[in-house]
């Protein structure tokens, strides 16, 4: 949830420390703060942004070729500028940075204070630094074995970094359940939650695993054991990601830039998968395991949030084309309840991150249970990868904005890939109705981009109900979770209470809630459920809702119900979705301008949720 950098090296730290962090400020913002070691330890650190870190540190003593720095998501103890990092050992000789949870950390600290320790902070973090100096003290230990003997004590979650003034020529870090990546340059290491800071700087990566920690000398190789002390050979990576892909290229928000890449997007999704020509659908990520998936008696679907709502459109896309039963699961809900998983079950993991704390702890579960894991991610080298059996990267290519854009049709857009291609195989599916939705698929980038040239419709339309205090979203069948996915986007960049409802659903509470002020979004695009979706409209316009409709090309009966209507190509019903929700986000996104909101990087959010 927080970012974390690191360096040691030749160069100045804090340039590379303030660059990075404003690159993860997506995964935090309540506070930053760095740590700069130059024969003395200087620590700045602040509640606000990394903007307001910078300012505070202006005049200050920044020299120093070790350094790390940290944005901050609070878990334990409020935003200010106690609680941000880095955090001090009782010496001040030694600092950390964390991202995640320490559980214990209570009785932790309650033996630590019968030590004579003094706290400053309420973080969790505070204790784990304390208890690594109290034992490299008492037990007369290096400070990397130190950090390895502290963590065979804690329960949690953790990435964390350490560095000590009588240690002036190495980092150590750290992780379990949080991701860590570590860069190799020329004579000098870069260390960050994940490669947004590093691409500049190196290609070549090691990815932590968990239960590991990182030797990271000032000269010399990169050493890695395990908490339980076993060596282990680092396995360096190249990156494939783009710097330009991390700039806002010219538009005003990272979230407008991402819903404009979408054609792109889901054209990277499809490359060299999909062939209407010759009627091919081919994903070698998930080849090996496929007859798992022509076996399985049931898919269970396991995300949090926009990536739950890509799973609620699979769930539609399998059980017709595929005609397997399927189950879609919130991963926080499902780890939980002791659920009943088979050996013949197949789960797939959606996360953009892949990093998503409730998703994987759902994935080991599964996994303990025997069930084949297939994941969909959007991040290369990420966790969920590495843990499940099989899946498909997204390709959507970094997404920086908090609020998740292209992640969503690029999940469904690899989640169609996978239901046609295993409809195909299981022949539930004609030939000619193949061909069809291949062909289909194909033109949705096209029609993606003829929806964003009505932008300045729907910024119109923003105008109009940007001061609305509530606000209604309904779908019917395949644009139910779009539905649902407009109102989180509403709700999560503009601070407007919105839900999304199955349209038929209305008659049954919220029906009560419509007046003349609210204003009712509706997706109705042709399609099986049309007639029963125009009913709806007018249920709602004989209560004098406001209706701002989502409708196919050239309909005309819709417009002449809705107060305003925002026209999408004609699209098949099954792939829907993917063009119906681009009007959704870039009202979204307009409304939270309109009302001053910090669309990139709003309240109480963060970007990569890593902690339960």
């Amino acid at each position: 949830m927080c970012g974390i950098v690191a360096y040691i090296g030749t160069r100045q730290a804090y340039p590379f420390l303030i660059k990075g962090l404003h690159r993860l400020e997506y995964r935090g913002y309540d506070s930053a703060g760095v740590a700069l070691l130059n024969n003395d330890l200087n620590v700045y650190k602040c509640k606000g942004k990394v903007s307001d870190l910078e300012a505070f540190a202006e005049g200050k003593d920044k020299e120093g070729t070790l350094g790390m720095g940290h944005t901050r998501w609070a878990t334990h103890g409020v935003p200010n500028d106690v609680n941000a990092h880095p955090q001090y050992s009782e010496s001040k000789n030694m600092v950390i940075i964390h991202n995640g949870i320490i559980e214990n950390y209570a009785p932790l600290k309650a033996e630590l204070k019968k030590r004579g320790h003094t706290f400053l902070s309420d973080t969790d973090t505070e204790v784990l630094i304390h208890l690594i100096e109290d034992i490299k003290k008492n037990e007369n230990v290096r400070l990397g074995d130190a950090v390895r003997i502290a963590l065979n004590e804690v329960i949690g979650a953790y990435a964390i970094v350490v560095i000590s003034k009588d240690n002036p020529d190495e980092i150590i870090a750290a992780k379990k359940g949080s991701p860590l990546v570590i860069g190799i340059g020329e004579n000098e290491f870069f260390v960050a939650s994940d490669a947004t800071p590093i691409v500049e700087y190196t290609k070549n990566v090691v990815y932590l695993e968990d239960e590991e920690i990182a030797f990271i000398p000032r000269k010399g190789e990169l050493k890695i054991k395990t908490i339980k002390n076993k060596a282990k050979t680092p396995y360096v990576q190249e990156l494939e990601m783009k710097l330009e892909a991390l700039e806002k290229g010219g538009f005003d928000h990272f979230m407008l830039k991402e819903i404009y890449e979408q054609p792109r997007s889901i054209r990277d999704c499809m490359r060299g998968r999909l062939s209407s020509e010759r009627g091919i659908v081919n994903l070698g990520g998930i080849i090996e395991y496929e007859q798992k998936f022509l076996n399985a008696k049931r898919i269970i679907f396991v995300a949090c949030g926009t990536s739950w709502h890509a799973g609620l459109v699979a769930e539609y896309l399998f059980e017709e084309l595929a005609r397997i039963p399927v189950e879609v699961e919130y991963a926080s809900e499902f780890r939980y309840r002791n659920p009943i998983i088979y050996e013949d079950d197949v789960v797939i993991a959606i996360s953009q991150s892949g990093e998503t704390a409730d998703t994987l702890a759902a994935i080991e579960l599964a996994k303990s249970k025997g069930a084949t894991i297939i994941g969909v991610c959007n991040v290369v080298g990420s966790t969920i990868p590495r843990t499940t059996h099989a899946g498909s990267y997204t390709h959507a290519g970094p997404e920086i904005g908090v609020a998740s854009t292209k992640a969503f049709t690029a999940q469904v857009t690899v989640l169609t890939l996978m239901a046609l291609r295993i409809a195909h195989r299981k022949g539930s599916i004609s030939s000619s109705r193949f061909h069809q939705l291949l062909s289909e698929l194909e033109s949705i980038p096209a029609k993606v981009e003829k929806v964003l040239q009505a932008n300045d419709k729907v910024k119109y339309i923003a105008e109009v109900y940007k001061n609305a205090t509530n606000a209604l979203y309904l779908g019917r069948g395949y644009t139910f979770p779009v539905a649902l996915e407009g109102a989180l986007k509403l709700k999560e960049i503009s601070y407007i209470h919105a839900e999304g409802y199955p349209a038929a659903e209305m008659k049954h509470g919220p029906i009560a809630l419509i007046d003349e002020e609210m204003p009712v979004f509706v997706i109705a695009t042709k399609g099986g459920s049309y007639e029963k979706v125009v009913s709806n409209i007018q249920e709602v316009k004989a209560r004098k809702g406001k209706i701002i409709a989502v409708v196919t090309e050239g309909d005309q009966v819709v417009k002449d119900l809705a107060d305003y209507t925002i026209e999408i190509p004609e699209t098949d019903e099954l792939l829907v979705p993917l063009v119906s929700v681009v009007p959704l986000q870039l009202l979204s996104y307009h409304i939270a301008v309109m009302r001053g909101c910090n669309v990139d990087q709003p309240r109480n959010l963060a970007k990569s949720v890593t902690v339960e």
